[in-house]
């Protein structure tokens, strides 16, 4: 199941929704590649569980305890001793990338205010939870050293930066002229087109815009008529309105009683 950037939108609006402005009073990290962090807001308890698993990365609000080991691992100690006590002020997705930010407030050791932000990446077996104080990382629940990767370094002392974006649109801020330009000059099938021109498009999002625009997904976007071209904007412009405005309707497909594919609107 894809969990792309439209599914990450429609999580980050819930947890600004039920976490913004709450304190955190608790931070255990239950695995290796796993935190669950309690929020109180308004006198209510609840638990932030994120998990970096690179073969199942998540993150969800639960009213479940998992059990955390008696002794604390290094990076959980660092997010207690900056993060415990401290305030949610802002929840956020950088560009439709399958990134959440969460910014928090809280005194430093002066007794001055800071803000440092706890960066949860959702990209497969890239996925990390990078603490960070502005762009400098202060430490990573994964260490990638230039050995793993040729990309990005995540390691503490380093400057943070998304990874893989490459020169791909945010789809919210592309516009008509910028849409015919970037898809339609490739050869490859629209629906790939469509995946390579912007970010937090998977192939499953990208084949629903074709689907409803009763385009051929795998033709070739160079060649696309005048009329398609014009149907996939208005079909592209549409799933980007309903992102933007926040009109989810969570959805799940299901084969045979199994659940097969999820989406943040219907598809």
């Amino acid at each position: 199941m894809a969990f792309d950037g439209s599914a990450v939108c429609a999580l980050t609006y819930e947890l600004k929704n039920e976490l913004e402005g709450g304190g955190i009073s608790k931070i255990a990290q239950t695995g290796k590649d796993e935190l669950q962090i309690t929020v109180k807001n308004n006198r209510i308890s609840k638990i932030l569980f994120i998990s970096v698993n690179p073969s199942l990365p998540l993150m969800y609000i639960t009213d479940t305890k998992k059990e955390a080991p008696l002794t604390a691992p290094a990076f959980c100690m660092l997010l207690r001793k900056h993060l415990q006590g401290g305030r949610i002020i802002n929840i956020s997705q950088p560009s439709l990338e399958r990134i959440i930010n969460i910014d928090i407030e809280h005194y430093d050791e002066m007794g001055d205010l800071k803000v440092k932000t706890l960066t949860v990446e959702l990209m497969g077996k890239h996925s990390n939870i990078i603490f960070r104080d502005g762009i400098k990382i202060l430490d990573s629940i994964r260490h990638v050293s230039s050995l793993v990767s040729s990309v990005r370094e995540v390691l503490p002392g380093r400057d943070y930066f998304i990874p893989f974006s490459d020169d791909k649109l945010n789809p919210l801020e592309a516009g008509e002229d910028e849409f015919y330009e970037r898809v339609f000059k490739e050869s490859s099938p629209l629906y790939k087109s469509l995946v390579s021109s912007f970010t937090g498009f998977s192939p499953d999002l990208a084949q629903e815009i074709c689907f409803r625009a009763e385009v051929d997904s795998d033709l070739p976007a160079r060649g696309a008529e005048k009329s398609e071209k014009r149907a996939l904007y208005r079909v592209f412009a549409n799933i980007c309105s309903i992102l933007e405005n926040k009109n989810f309707e969570p959805s799940i497909i299901y084969k045979n009683d199994e659940p097969v594919f999820f989406g943040a609107f219907k598809y």
